[in-house]
């Protein structure tokens, strides 16, 4: 299983998925969120159904500097990612179902459709800056 709760010491897991051409996924939340903590479960256990991919649980807070200018009003949001490009951010239902679904639409699409997918609409071009590869390698260069 592919499966990381992000933090500071373990920057290098989640840049390798991101140098590879796994399928990251990252569900971006917060600890004290009710509905986060009954989510983490899922989210665990969808990791370890699909290990094909790389998932990481990013707590908003804890993390600040990664999450940085992110926009996370609902909880559980979800970003997936393959290499640079984002192919989806945004809340999900917190039940992995709907995910898991568009996870599998998403892993069927080419790398070149992805692309451009990706600067379809405006909406898709703003999720190109949560680029958490982008991200991890500021944070590199920061340190």
């Amino acid at each position: 299983m592919s499966y990381q709760i992000f933090s500071a010491s373990n920057r290098n897991e989640l840049a390798a998925a991101l140098a590879g051409d796994k399928w990251v996924v990252a569900c971006l939340c917060a600890g004290w969120c009710g509905s986060c903590r009954d989510y983490a479960v899922n989210f665990a256990a969808w990791a370890e159904r699909r290990p094909e991919h790389h998932f990481v649980w990013i707590d908003i807070e804890d993390q600040a500097d990664l999450v940085g200018d992110l926009d996370v009003d609902n909880f559980p949001t979800l970003l997936m990612q393959r290499g640079s490009t984002v192919a989806f951010f945004g809340p999900m239902e917190p039940d992995t179902r709907q995910a898991e679904r568009l996870l599998q639409a998403l892993s069927e699409t080419s790398p070149q459709e992805l692309e451009r997918e990706a600067g379809s609409t405006a909406q898709r071009r703003t999720w190109q800056e949560c680029d958490l590869k982008k991200r991890l390698s500021s944070l590199s260069d920061a340190a």
